[in-house]
This record gives structure tokens, sequence and C-alpha cells, in this order.
């Protein structure tokens, strides 16, 4: 389903984290995880979905993404622990 979102990808638990924004969640995290395109992603392999946040509108899904990404570190794992503690891939729950 084609929504905007905030999504954050990690290459393992408490590894590198990449925040993003999207208009389609399971297309971009799916080019994360194959490596589709150059740049930070691919370069540390951060291919876990880990956290998201759907938005009905892109303004405020910008906003918040700036907003997270403008945070620490210790701001963005908790943001993932309080609703994914063992850091599980949430990308096969999102691509059914």
């Amino acid at each position: 389903m084609k929504r905007p979102a905030v999504y954050i990808v990690a290459n393992k638990r408490n590894g590198t984290l990449y925040t993003g924004v999207t208009s389609d969640l399971v297309r971009q995290v799916f080019e994360h995880r194959t490596a589709a395109a150059p740049g930070f992603t691919k370069t540390y392999g951060c291919k876990m979905l880990v956290w998201f946040e759907r938005h009905d509108e892109m303004a405020t899904a910008i906003l918040r993404e700036k907003q997270i990404k403008a945070g620490s570190r210790a701001k963005k794992v908790a943001l993932i622990e309080q609703s994914n503690p063992q850091w599980r891939d949430l990308y096969e729950e999102i691509a059914r």
C-alpha cells in the first residue's frame, strides 16, 4: 500500500541506523534489502526494517523524519525499542 512513511533500517541490533521517508515503504525497504542503489545503506549494509510510522500526508512524514534525524542516537534506539524491543526485521509484516 502506498502511503507516506518514516522508517529506520539497521544493519544489526544496536548497529548502524538509517532514517528515511518514502511514499512506498515496501518498495523502498526492498531496495535497501537488495542494495539496489549506491549510498549509505548499501555501504553499511542497513537492510533490516526495525521501525516505521505511517502518515496521511507526505509533509507530516517529512517533518517527522527531520525531527528524528535531529535527535540523538539514544532517542532513535529508544524509539525502536519502544515498539520493537527484539529488533525484529519488520519487512515481512509490511510486504504481505
